[in-house]
């Protein structure tokens, strides 16, 4: 029988990952952390390489959403207020980064922080 992945949710530390995968494992579902071993040991490609990939799966994605969204942090501002979406006024956005073009894929840290809406997929940049 052939097993297929889904990635729950990528994190810029490993650390984040690992805590979240203590969550899922306590709860019974096994995961599996990508890229996890190459950016303990050179931190500085973390967002060239797309951060640590959550993977479950996918005969357990429904379960391990559900899980993860109860214990997930969410976008905030400087002053720690959730980022709330100007097209459904939820308070669950996360960091975006689309990294279309080459350079932002080279350079990720040259692209302007964005944020999408976890609840409409709204995607929009802070007020500056």
């Amino acid at each position: 029988m052939k097993k297929e992945f889904h990635t729950l949710g990528t994190f810029e530390f490993p650390a984040d990952a690992v805590v979240i995968k203590g969550k899922l494992e306590a709860e019974g579902i096994p995961v599996f952390l990508k890229d996890e071993n190459t950016i303990n040991s050179y931190s500085m490609v973390s967002n060239a390489m797309g951060g640590v990939r959550l993977q479950v799966y996918s005969s357990d994605m429904e379960r391990a959403k559900e899980i993860f969204d109860e214990v997930r942090s969410y976008a905030t501002d400087d002053s720690g207020n959730p980022i709330i979406c100007p097209n459904c006024k939820a308070a669950r956005s996360e960091i975006y980064y689309s990294r279309k073009n080459i350079f932002f894929k080279l350079f990720p840290f040259f692209e302007s922080t964005k944020y999408r809406c976890m609840q409409c997929n709204f995607i929009t940049r802070p007020a500056q």
